[in-house]
């Protein structure tokens, strides 16, 4: 991968560690680089297309992490799954995001590579429910990709609440439970398994 194209992603999830992705701007960016601003449209024509580059980033690391687990039974593939997650909560906030849009903003072939690096990582959580759940049925595991990464989208905002967040929940008499990145995982994919 070229290097400059590696540092706008590298500043880009600097930035996203404390800014919210509305306030990141072309501008902030360049700011942060030790090159000319002019030089990120070289790569990306907008913000939306680095932030989709970080995103098949990220994909492409959980992806590396789905082909190291190594299950004795169903159970322990769910934990060793939900673990996985636990550990890429740069995934869990960039998968919260508006896609449709980021998508729509972005050229055709790096939406290409963005879309082979999350097909890539359906097909490993695939090759684990093979290796690891073997009585389950082709049906049985594309039933379990359809609902568990639908899932995976919206598990960081239930667990990265503000204190605003939770002031509004307890004014409006919201019995909220908190729970961590791999106890929500855990009890969906255990569900999912049926174990």
């Amino acid at each position: 991968m070229n290097n400059k194209r590696d540092e706008i992603i590298n500043v880009c999830a600097a930035l996203y560690e404390t800014m919210s992705f509305k306030d990141i701007t072309m501008r902030e960016i360049g700011n942060a680089l030790p090159f000319a601003r002019s030089t990120i449209y070289n790569y990306f024509k907008t913000k939306d297309e680095i932030f989709l580059a970080l995103l098949q980033r990220e994909y492409e690391l959980w992806s590396q992490e789905l082909e190291l687990i190594n299950a004795s039974s169903p159970d322990e593939f769910a934990k060793q799954l939900s673990q996985s997650l636990e550990k890429r909560g740069r995934l869990l906030k960039l998968m919260s995001m508006n896609h449709f849009d980021m998508e729509a903003n972005s050229r055709l072939e790096n939406l290409i590579e963005f879309k082979r690096a999350y097909g890539k990582s359906m097909q490993a959580v695939a090759k684990c429910l093979e290796k690891f759940c073997p009585a389950m049925s082709g049906q049985d595991r594309q039933d379990f990709i359809y609902s568990f990464f639908p899932f995976v989208y919206g598990i960081y905002p239930y667990v990265h609440v503000s204190q605003k967040q939770r002031e509004a929940m307890s004014e409006a008499g919201v019995n909220y439970v908190y729970l961590s990145i791999y106890e929500i995982a855990y009890a969906c994919v255990k569900k999912l398994l049926k174990i």
